[in-house]
């Protein structure tokens, strides 16, 4: 407003909102609810926050960013969910148990990790240091030497990330043709 920006709640951006002012405050409004108010500032390109708007956004990034490394669990190995569920019933910190699975995804990989995952939910001990032993236990058993960490750049990290195929099924379809007709290596059917 007035060459300014004032801050609102984070669950508030990008919405078309009402803006009162007089010489003194600025009112943010949806509706007939007040968002924010502000004093006003008479100068330009001034950046007028609430600290209350700045935390609770602080949170909710805080939040989301947890959720992050669970989302990118169970898309690795989705054996992760469970153990992540049976370690919040014994109390355990899933913050720490998400970081620590975390760091043996990037280094033992994605089908390993769900393998040894399973190992410990089936030994009922769902705990970051039992899918380790497991993981090295295998190792020992297949006679490879211990992985060595690989720290790559945040760019070429991402490219690794997981991708969720899609079904295949569709590309089984034939197209239709006539029994005594070859198959077009184009795909083609000639028009009748």
């Amino acid at each position: 407003f007035d060459l300014n920006d004032y801050s609102v709640p984070h669950t508030h951006v990008r919405r078309t909102l009402a803006v009162l002012a007089d010489e003194h405050t600025v009112r943010i409004l949806d509706g007939v609810a007040e968002l924010a108010r502000h004093v006003r500032c008479w100068d330009r390109g001034q950046q007028i926050e609430d600290p209350a708007h700045v935390q609770r956004l602080l949170e909710h990034k805080r939040t989301a960013r947890a959720h992050r490394g669970c989302d990118r669990l169970a898309q690795a190995a989705p054996a992760a969910i469970t153990l992540l569920e049976r370690a919040a019933a014994r109390g355990d910190n899933l913050g720490s148990i998400t970081a620590a699975l975390l760091r043996l995804l990037q280094r033992w990989g994605a089908a390993a990790l769900q393998v040894a995952i399973l190992d410990a939910l089936q030994r009922d001990v769902p705990h970051p240091n039992a899918v380790r032993l497991a993981l090295e236990r295998a190792r020992e058993d297949s006679g490879q030497p211990p992985p060595v960490a690989l720290v790559l750049p945040e760019h070429v990290a991402r490219r690794d990330a997981p991708v969720r195929p899609h079904a295949l099924g569709s590309y089984d379809r034939q197209p239709d043709r006539k029994p005594d007709q070859p198959p077009d290596p184009l795909g083609e059917t000639p028009d009748d």
